[in-house]
């Protein structure tokens, strides 16, 4: 008979738990009401009831989160809660004279400047749903007033996937208000997660705590705000952009000063101060937390020195002036003495962990050692908005060890290792087998060593997937290690894989998706290199191919050469001595390449036409591999 374990029910904190998340109360001004004071301030309406997409999805529901009106609950890290108590203030603010911000329906928040004729709007949310709500919330409450323009802070989809809520077709048809983004936001607001995209928001399901239902045991905020809001997505295509520091425009009467902050939180950034209301918008290089060196979805390792640089410089430039400070996260902040202050720690957080890094780096440290030597400076003791609630200093300095080093921490063991699997099984075999394994876990477990618990039943789970007792131990580490974590992001990801290991992977409606402006939007080439990552080369072995592709709505031609196991293409050419020629619009293109019609079907109805062999075009297609969104993560 198997062993059993009286592993804790699901949800509930063990005394271990409950004893750290006490610490952290002690530890922390946790009862300091400022931050409340100040995120309330300026209110004037909220949205009542469920904000909805036109088919009766629920997009936003503010009342998910009623249960954060309680005190904190052992099954939540005390310092963590308080931030999401905070994230959870909702509605229509006014943070000074002819500036607002909507607040809490999404991750992001709307900015809107009433300028001489409209509104001028910083940002437009996630989604066309919570976007509509929100304008029509300044517009029912501060008298109606049209669009003026549109300024998009950088690249992140929570800032621009909204924007058709603001703009409506007619809006875009005339093609007279203007768009403003930073230089180079188009190239990577499209293809930042096109070659890797399918990875990346698999595991941004876990990071955003997706599939995690909220509630005190579950998921609470994320971090930078309240959550990802699940509407339609949308993308217009900019008519201004911002290059230079320093340069200035006037906006339906606004004067604007921008400051290039690219290379920092986006690859594409400004930050902007409004000199006649003495107000310092800071985009998301700023935010009342600690941001991410290399966020957990996956993207390029960012720049902390250069975080850190830009920030001084907006003190240079602005720090004597401001007397307002807002940004596209979270609550402003008011007077020039606290803006001063908020940017310094702001600055010096990012500072910290670059310097601190290269030092222990530069002695022979490993970036695991470096993550565990690394004490939090103490301003970080004592002032919350440089608390890990999205970044941490853990995995803020590995990747900054990343972006200077690599992956490789230099011990050759580290050069060749089997794979988890391969990996899970010796380890387990070392141990003695799975039984002597949950007994070593079990006592883990017990001492309250819950990263020891997580890292041998990790092996054992890749070893036997079938293992329901090792599952289930392992689904208690990661909820014990998610309910002390201070980092939403963290807590996200141990909640999810707890569950998926409790559940399996469930696929959920109105999760992943294809955003269709992003598709349409998408260079020619990105398309065609999608094509080419996914192309097997097993089955490309002996496969020597040229195809000329003629978009027709587009009016671009594109040859593929798939040979050598590898498919390359060149924008704007012909082959006249290609195998074969596919003429077809790029919307066509983009429903075979996701999956959305049969390829028998748009030639039969004429979408798709081929000179030359059909089948042969067929078998081209069959040569790729089609991504599957819902793939394992915490097991094999």
């Amino acid at each position: 008979m198997a062993k059993t374990y009286p592993l804790p029910k699901s949800g509930t904190a063990t005394a271990v738990t409950k004893a750290a998340n006490e610490s952290v109360a002690r530890a922390l001004p946790i009862s300091d009401q400022q931050d409340f004071e100040k995120a309330r301030r300026g209110f004037i309406a909220s949205i009542d009831g469920p904000i909805k997409t036109p088919d009766g999805r629920v997009a936003w529901d503010t009342h998910a989160f009623a249960f954060l009106k309680e005190p904190a609950p052992d099954t939540a890290n005390p310092s963590l809660w308080r931030q999401a108590q905070l994230n959870a203030n909702h509605g229509l603010f006014e943070v000074a004279d002819r500036i607002y911000q909507v607040r809490g329906y999404d991750m992001a928040l709307m900015t809107l400047v009433r300028g001489d004729t409209g509104w001028i709007i910083i940002d437009c949310l996630i989604c066309i749903e919570t976007a509509q709500a929100a304008l029509k919330l300044a517009n029912d409450n501060l008298g109606e007033r049209p669009v003026s323009a549109v300024l998009i802070t950088h690249t992140h989809a929570d800032h621009f996937g909204g924007s058709r809520g603001v703009l409506t077709d007619e809006l875009l048809a005339k093609g007279d208000i203007p768009i403003i983004v930073p230089e180079g936001f188009t190239k990577y607001a499209v293809n930042e997660a096109v070659l890797a995209g399918n990875q990346m928001a698999r595991r941004a399901m876990y990071q955003f705590g997706l599939i995690v239902p909220p509630g005190p045991a579950g998921y609470l905020d994320a971090g930078i705000g309240k959550g990802n809001a699940r509407g339609n997505r949308s993308f217009v295509l900019p008519t201004i952009e911002i290059s230079k520091t320093g340069e200035r425009m006037t906006i339906d009467g606004v004067e604007f000063v921008f400051q290039m902050a690219s290379g920092t939180e986006a690859p594409a950034e400004f930050t902007f101060y409004l000199p006649q209301h003495k107000a310092l918008c800071m985009a998301e290089v700023t935010c009342r937390t600690m941001h991410n060196i290399l966020t957990l979805r996956g993207a390029e390792v960012r720049d902390p020195l250069l975080w850190a640089e830009c920030i001084d410089e907006s003190l240079v430039l602005f720090g004597d002036k401001a007397e307002i400070y807002f940004a596209c996260h979270c609550w402003p902040e008011w007077g020039n003495e606290n803006i001063r202050n908020f940017l310094e720690e702001q600055r010096d957080i990012y500072r910290y962990i670059h310097d601190q890094t290269l030092r222990l780096a530069n002695t022979g440290y490993t970036p695991r050692e470096i993550a565990e030597e690394v004490e939090e400076p103490e301003f970080m003791k004592r002032s919350f908005s440089v608390r890990e609630y999205y970044g941490t200093l853990n995995h803020n300095l590995k990747a900054t060890y990343q972006k200077y080093y690599g992956y490789f921490d230099g011990n050759p063991a580290s050069l060749n290792p089997h794979t988890p699997v391969e990996e899970a099984k010796r380890y387990v075999k070392a141990m003695g087998g799975a039984a002597s394994v949950l007994d070593t876990a079990w006592t883990a477990f017990e001492e309250g060593d819950y990263r020891w618990t997580s890292t041998i039943l990790n092996h054992l789970v890749f070893a036997d997937p079938t293992n329901q007792t090792g599952r289930d131990m392992l689904a208690a580490t990661y909820e014990q290690l998610g309910f002390q974590a201070e980092s939403v992001l963290w807590r996200n990801y141990y909640l999810s894989a707890a569950q998926e290991l409790h559940e399996g992977v469930k696929p959920r409606p109105g999760v992943g998706g294809v955003n269709e402006d992003i598709a349409r939007a998408m260079p020619i080439w990105d398309f065609f290199n999608l094509l080419a990552v996914k192309l097997d080369p097993a089955k490309a072995k002996n496969v020597s191919l040229v195809i000329n592709f003629e978009l027709t709505d587009a009016v671009e031609k594109v040859v593929v050469t798939v040979n050598n196991q590898v498919e390359n293409n060149r924008v704007n050419a012909w082959n006249d001595r290609a195998d074969l020629s596919v003429s077809l619009s790029r919307l066509t293109l983009n429903d075979i390449a996701y999956g959305r019609v049969l390829i028998d079907d748009v030639i039969a109805d004429g979408s798709v036409k081929v000179t030359g062999s059909v089948e042969m075009f067929k078998a081209y297609l069959d040569l790729h591999d089609t991504f599957d969104l819902w793939f394992n993560i915490i097991e094999p």
